[in-house]
């Protein structure tokens, strides 16, 4: 099996290679290239395909027991100063390679149906393949140095898709904000980064922790110092996976296409954090401060986050804010040092997560045609209701992903997320409290969402509802930030009339009813309710196949032998209860209607407003920092114009004053040289005599 991890490198490469052709394409022959678009899919796809079949090769050998493998170069040196590059082969390396290999080739295949009429269908998968390299290039890399070159490039990637429709300012708005708030924790992680290699003398995971625990240790270096670099480092991972503070910019993510939604929020950037919080472990395990900053992190980030999703009526918003609550749980997971359970639910969740993403595109790419016109009303669920007669496909896959983040065994996301509850609770319980509420708070409004679109009639015609809406959307300052699926984007023009709706709509013109998706949307869906079943049987806690992979046999051996079944009884039927009774109530509110929601956010307005504006933290943020930067910029331009400027024109203006005057003493002649001699010796004459 050598020469297979000699060649390990093409698994970033060849979506990159991808993407490079695709885009030499567009830029020399864009007309060309862009009548040639599903051929270029075709090619794409076929390249992400092989580094997915390369992943599943270097998985199955580790598996097998090969040792791991790396291949390094000196890429710099300047005297003691050596800095390598390369590629590095282990277990969580080619587990991570699969996830996003397997994911991203679903997503790609639901592509082609969903940006159909898009003008950007090219560029968008040229987009896709460089983010697809980007998180590849991320997951082989050895040291920290280049695993910041690819957390740059799959930011950059990210503000490209984010910002996909950038001729929309809202698209404009959403990918700036995402950049900016993503430099914040960059630029922590860099100096973080910086002082571990100044303490350390190394970027490789391994030896950082090994010689920052002996400089500890000695008190070489004070703890509070080491602690400071690795919280630094945490920063970053804290904007890449949306942790609090810095979890804003991903629900306005949502501006992108829904393919990239997908991606986003289940394979590549919000679990970029996650990941890196793993390689980075040797280090953080041995600072129990950072440990603990990691797990309330997380903790309250997974309350935040689902707190806020019981509000939303957005399908996609509320999906956004699950998948902040489910990077809370992994979060945690890391800080109480449960390693392989925060990336058993890494994996997991990567799988129903871009499911129900997807399932969500689905069905905006079903309601265009009802709503027409009027796209920020397709994803509003109190327009939809009724959809599984419609679309079977679609609300089969989302039943299953609702089931699996619900923790309802045997589904996968119930064996993840126990086992972080039930080591939460070994930990810290205030920690396994506030994980076990929020799993009662994500039962709630994920079947809230499954019942709002999926059961009861079908909202979507009732004229009532929706001139409602759309005067609440007309009035509200914070409108709807999501375009449409697979609409062309020129149908977002509103002003477009009614009797040239047939010029535009490229088959997606008003209907009474919604429509299931075409195969190539609706195979993806199917392809991933079969893992989001049955994956998460590798981590029966029992029987964990997933944590034997991860860590070395002989430490699971002896944590098996420990199994007790009764506290897994216990703690599973705690974790299945809340859950249970989250359905539940979903189930009186929206389903049966035995309980009306409307009568309790009136009687609670406060807490149902505090959901709604999700805290108020975008206000805050908007108020703090873009206000006062704005505010502080102003300033700082009246400085520089008053001050710099004014500086520069002073001495510009007495060069000149000084210039114009000289020039009439410079008149070349001797009699007028010696008649400025003769008055400045009188003058000088006068002066002393009166002395």
């Amino acid at each position: 099996m050598e020469p297979l991890y000699q060649y390990a490198w093409l698994i970033p490469v060849l979506p990159l290679v991808g993407a490079m052709l695709v885009g030499i394409g567009l830029i020399s022959f864009n007309q060309a290239t862009n009548r040639l678009r599903q051929w270029n899919a075709v090619f794409i796809i076929s390249l992400l395909g092989a580094s997915m079949v390369l992943s599943f090769a270097l998985l199955w050998s580790q598996i097998n027991g090969h040792a791991e493998y790396s291949y390094m170069i000196e890429w710099a040196s300047a005297g003691t100063f050596h800095l390598q590059m390369g590629y590095t082969v282990d277990h969580l390396s080619t587990l991570m390679s699969v996830i996003v290999t397997t994911v991203a080739l679903l997503v790609m295949v639901y592509t082609d149906g969903y940006m159909a009429h898009d003008p950007g269908y090219v560029r968008f998968y040229a987009y896709l393949s460089i983010f697809s390299s980007s998180m590849l290039g991320l997951v082989f890399s050895p040291n920290l140095v280049q695993v910041y070159i690819f957390w740059e490039l799959v930011g950059m990637c990210s503000y490209l898709l984010v910002g996909f429709w950038f001729d929309r300012k809202p698209a404009a708005d959403a990918c700036q904000k995402a950049f900016v708030t993503n430099r914040v924790g960059d630029f922590g992680l860099l100096l973080g980064m910086l002082g571990l290699y100044w303490a350390t003398g190394s970027f490789e995971f391994d030896v950082m922790g090994e010689r920052l625990e002996d400089l500890v240790s000695l008190g070489t270096i004070a703890p509070a110092l080491a602690a400071l670099f690795a919280v630094l480092v945490f920063l970053g991972p804290v904007a890449k996976s949306a942790q609090f503070p810095l979890h804003v910019w991903l629900p306005d993510a949502m501006e992108g296409p829904t393919p990239i939604s997908a991606l986003i929020h289940a394979a590549t950037m919000v679990a970029a954090g996650v990941f890196l919080v793993a390689r980075m472990y040797p280090v953080f395990e041995h600072i129990p401060a950072v440990m603990t900053t990691i797990a309330w992190t997380g903790a309250f980030t997974a309350l935040l986050g689902a707190s806020i999703a019981l509000t939303q009526n957005d399908i996609k918003k509320g999906l956004a804010y699950s998948t902040i609550s489910q990077l809370g749980y992994m979060v945690m997971a890391m800080g109480i040092g449960a390693y392989t359970a925060g990336l058993f639910h890494l994996m997991t969740h990567a799988y129903f997560k871009a499911m129900l993403f997807l399932c969500s595109g689905s069905v905006i790419h079903g309601m265009e045609g009802v709503v027409g016109h009027e796209p920020a009303l397709a994803q509003d669920m109190r327009l939809m209701g009724g959809l599984r007669k419609y679309m079977p496909l679609t609300s089969l896959a989302f039943l299953i992903g609702t089931l699996a983040i619900c923790g309802i065994p045997p589904f996968a996301g119930f064996w993840s997320k126990d086992e972080i509850l039930g080591l939460a609770f070994n930990a810290n319980p205030v920690l396994w409290l506030m994980g076990w509420l929020t799993a009662g708070l994500t039962a709630f409004y994920m079947f809230r969402m499954y019942f709002m679109t999926f059961e009861g009639d079908f909202r979507g015609n009732d004229m009532g509802i929706r001139q409602k809406l759309l005067a609440a959307v007309g009035s509200s300052p914070m409108k709807p930030l999501f375009g449409p699926g697979a609409m062309n984007i020129k149908e977002l023009d509103h002003k477009t009339d009614e009797h040239d709706d047939h010029d535009h709509d490229h088959g997606h013109g008003h209907s009474h009813s919604p429509h299931e998706s075409p195969l190539t949307m609706t195979l993806p869906l199917l392809i991933l309710a079969i893992p989001s079943t049955v994956i998460g049987l590798l981590g029966k806690p029992w029987d964990n196949t997933f944590e034997k992979f991860i860590y070395a046999p002989g430490e699971v051996i002896e944590e098996v032998a420990h199994f007790d079944w009764t506290e897994f009884g216990i703690m599973a039927g705690n974790s299945v209860g809340i859950a249970l009774i989250g359905i539940t109530v979903a189930s009186l509110m929206y389903l049966q209607h035995k309980i009306d929601p409307a009568a309790i956010a009136e009687k609670y307005p406060s807490l149902y407003q505090f959901s709604l504006n999700k805290w108020y933290l975008d206000a805050l943020y908007h108020r703090v920092f873009v206000i006062g930067c704005r505010r502080l910029a102003r300033q700082i331009m009246e400085v520089d114009y008053r001050v710099i400027d004014g500086a520069v024109n002073l001495t510009g203006l007495a060069t000149i004053v000084s210039g114009e005057g000289l020039k009439y003493l410079e008149s070349g002649r001797a009699q007028f040289y010696a008649l400025i001699v003769f008055g400045a010796v009188l003058a000088f004459v006068i002066v002393f005599s009166v002395v």
